[in-house]
Parts: C-alpha cells; structure tokens; sequence
C-alpha cells in the first residue's frame, strides 16, 4: 500500500480512526472524511489529510472525491465507516430517526462508492470495504433501523462487487460485533454495561461472546486492511464477520 490513496469515511472517531491509522502503518496516503472538522484536525498529520464532508449529501461527496483526486493522486482503496445509531423499538422510531440512519449508513455508502468506483472503472484496479455490522443478519431488539440500514449497505456493496468484478475492483465487507468504541458505550446504563456485553442477556436475546472480550477498535481495522490487501487478491463479494463468535458463525 506503500504511497497508494486511500478513502475512509466516519474517519474521525472509532473504528474508521483505527482504519486510518492501520493504513498509514502500512504506507498509504489517506484521505480521512468526516462531517467533524474538529475530529479530522486531530488526526490530520503526516500522510492524513482531512477532509470535511456529509457523505449523505451527494454534491458534498462527488466534490470531496474530485478534491482528494486533485490533491492527493487516484483513489486505490475506499474504506464505508461512517455510521450512525438511533435506538428504538421499531413501532416508536421517528420518522427522523429512521431516515438520520439510513441516511448515512446505507445512502453514504452509495454515494461514496459511487463517486469513487467510476474512476476505480477508468483504470481498472481498486478494492472497496464497507463496515456493516453483525447485526446485518441477526434481530436485535431497539435497533431495527440500525440492523435494516447495514443489511442494505451490505447488499449494495455485494452487488457492486459483482458489477465491479470485471474491471479487477474487488468490494468486500466487515462486519463487526461489540467493539470497544462511543457507539458501543453509548448503549449502556451502567458500569455493568460490558460485562453484559461479553456475558450476554437471555432477556434481550443476545448471546455474549464467546472468545469472552469485546473486540479493539484494531481487530476489526485488520479485517479491513487484510481484504483491503494483495492477500486478499482473489476475494470479492465477501462479508467478513469479527464479533468472537456472538453470532455463532452466521
């Protein structure tokens, strides 16, 4: 990935931080989009240039790609990390709340993928990684819209990756568990809050963990990185789970 121009969006916080930082180990050139300019300026430095963007606004985003092309060089990689979370039982979300989450963690992707891969397309080569979330495939109670918003991203992006497959673009999804970020902790009451998480609750039917620790931002930053990789040259249309099993495998 040595002097290679990378993408990553929601890159001012959590997960798509550890992203930033595990592709600058590795020599790339990144290119950290945020609505947060105060976010972004805390991790700008040497090989990471912010840029303040909304990726549910496509005029914001086809301008950000254009000036990231212009300033940095062309796009090899692109890393979907922006995301919300708005909690609610599904028959008492707003209306608000549900196109806030939708907005960002499913249209985002769209536009983001979009404005990058029509240039991917132009030279043939590129790789993309949407960050879903287990909760994709699997019912969790208050996060309907949250479960709905990644299952919808991770489709568009398989699909892309079957559209994208003849001109050597490789799209590919992660999709982590509980990992150690603000949303996470953002979803409990108490100091109780991550035991519960590792142990789980029949009452809210989640399993726990079973490797017994909520994943680091990097584990999952890995995944990325790996199908982000010429390792992962021969793979497409995948969607990676790292959540320690909670799922159990699905």
């Amino acid at each position: 990935m040595e002097h290679e121009v990378a993408v990553v969006s929601g890159a001012a916080g959590g997960i798509g931080a550890e992203v930033v930082r595990a592709l600058r180990e590795r020599g790339a050139v990144v290119a950290a989009v945020d609505r947060d300019p105060e976010g972004l300026a805390a991790i700008a430095g040497a090989g990471v240039t912010g840029f303040p963007a909304d990726v549910s606004d496509s005029g914001q985003v086809a301008d950000t790609v254009a000036a990231i092309e212009d300033r940095l060089g062309p796009v090899e990689y692109l890393v979907n990390a922006a995301g919300v979370l708005r909690l609610g039982e599904a028959t008492k979300l707003t209306e608000q709340d549900w196109h806030t989450t939708f907005a960002v963690n499913t249209t985002g992707v769209f536009h983001l993928s979009r404005a990058v891969a029509v240039r991917m397309m132009q030279r043939s080569r590129g790789a993309i990684v949407t960050v879903a979330s287990n909760a994709a495939s699997t019912p969790r109670l208050e996060m309907a819209a949250y479960a709905a918003s990644k299952a919808a991203a991770t489709m568009f992006t398989k699909c892309l990756g079957l559209e994208l497959a003849g001109h050597g673009i490789r799209c590919n999804v992660v999709a982590p568990g509980s990992t150690d970020s603000p949303m996470l902790s953002s979803m409990w009451h108490d100091e109780s809050g991550p035991k519960t998480t590792v142990r789980g609750s029949l009452d809210t039917y989640r399993l726990g963990i079973p490797l017994g620790r909520i994943a680091a931002p990097a584990d999952i930053a890995n995944a990325v990185t790996f199908l982000l990789s010429a390792r992962a040259s021969h793979i497409t249309m995948h969607e990676l789970t790292v959540d320690g099993g909670a799922t159990l495998g699905s």
